[in-house]
């Protein structure tokens, strides 16, 4: 089994947004009614929903893709890099796709990037899924802990090249230590064929200036969010702990929590994607998790 048995199905090619240039998808389920858009966290790719685009295409007419300046997408220079940005690459490309309305769900810099959305453009969302989401208010000491760590983490790689072991140490971040034998040489090595690109290199520091961004008006206007919402959580989330998923979720008008039985930290659709998936088809057939 490699990486891209779990896409067999899938359709991976290039769509063309007016703001955003070249944007990369991997698509499952044209036929299929109801479309349900997958989007990463920072630094991430399409790869991130290996186990979710075909498996979750059963119901669904499913979307991941690369965000500008992420995975084989275009690489802008001249861009800021913001949640609000890249809410705009999704509203072109799902016009691109003539996709009205759609369901939404996002990891990290994803989630947030979904509940920007969905307050900007309510009318466009069915149901709305924030999967281990940043954009949330830090509540915890130990969320504080986890940031600061996430930054020296960062802060050691910045301006160096990337190599197989820091891109294996960032990884490990994102799973829980009990799933680290899901990193193989295929997972990491595909990211750091990415990260090693000369254009990611050129963009990842503009990239890179979302982790310092905690300012209120930054955040997610949870009370603005007039659909189903679901808070997709694990125990292990770091940063954004459990705290800090209920307490998001209370500000939320029909917002509903989610905590994974599974083991697993920040990429829940890939640690335990049989779990996920099946949260996922729940939520958006009814609005219920389970």
């Amino acid at each position: 089994m490699t990486l891209w048995t779990d896409f067999f199905g899938s359709e991976v090619r290039y769509v063309s947004t007016p703001s955003f240039g070249r944007t990369r998808i991997a698509q499952a389920g044209a036929k299929n009614g109801e479309a349900l858009f997958l989007m990463h966290g920072i630094g991430g790719h399409i790869e991130a929903y290996a186990k979710n685009v075909v498996a979750l295409s059963d119901q669904y007419h499913v979307i991941a893709f690369d965000f500008v300046g992420h995975g084989l997408s275009e690489k802008k220079l001249d861009l800021e890099y913001t949640p609000e940005a890249y809410a705009e690459q999704l509203r072109e490309l799902m016009d691109a796709f003539g996709i009205e309305k759609a369901h939404i769900s996002g990891e990290s810099l994803g989630g947030w990037t979904a509940g920007k959305f969905a307050a900007r453009y309510p009318e466009r969302v069915r149901r709305l899924v924030l999967n281990t989401s940043a954009g949330l208010p830090i509540v915890s000491e130990k969320g504080r802990q986890d940031l600061a760590n996430l930054a020296e983490l960062s802060k050691k790689s910045a301006g160096q090249l990337p190599t197989y072991d820091s891109v294996l140490a960032r990884m490990k971040w994102l799973m829980h230590p009990n799933n680290w034998g899901l990193l193989d040489e295929e997972l990491v090595g595909s990211r750091l064929r990415i990260y090693s690109d000369p254009e990611a290199l050129k963009s990842a520091p503009l990239v890179q200036k979302q982790l310092s961004r905690n300012a209120a008006s930054d955040l997610v206007p949870f009370e603005q969010l007039s659909m189903d919402t679901l808070f997709l959580w694990t125990r292990d989330n770091p940063v954004h702990d459990v705290p800090a998923a209920e307490a998001a979720c209370a500000r939320t008008p029909r917002g509903s929590l989610y905590i994974m039985k599974s083991d697993g930290a920040h990429w829940p659709q890939y640690e335990a994607p049989e779990e996920f998936n099946a949260v996922m088809r729940s939520f958006l057939a009814t609005g219920k998790p389970a």
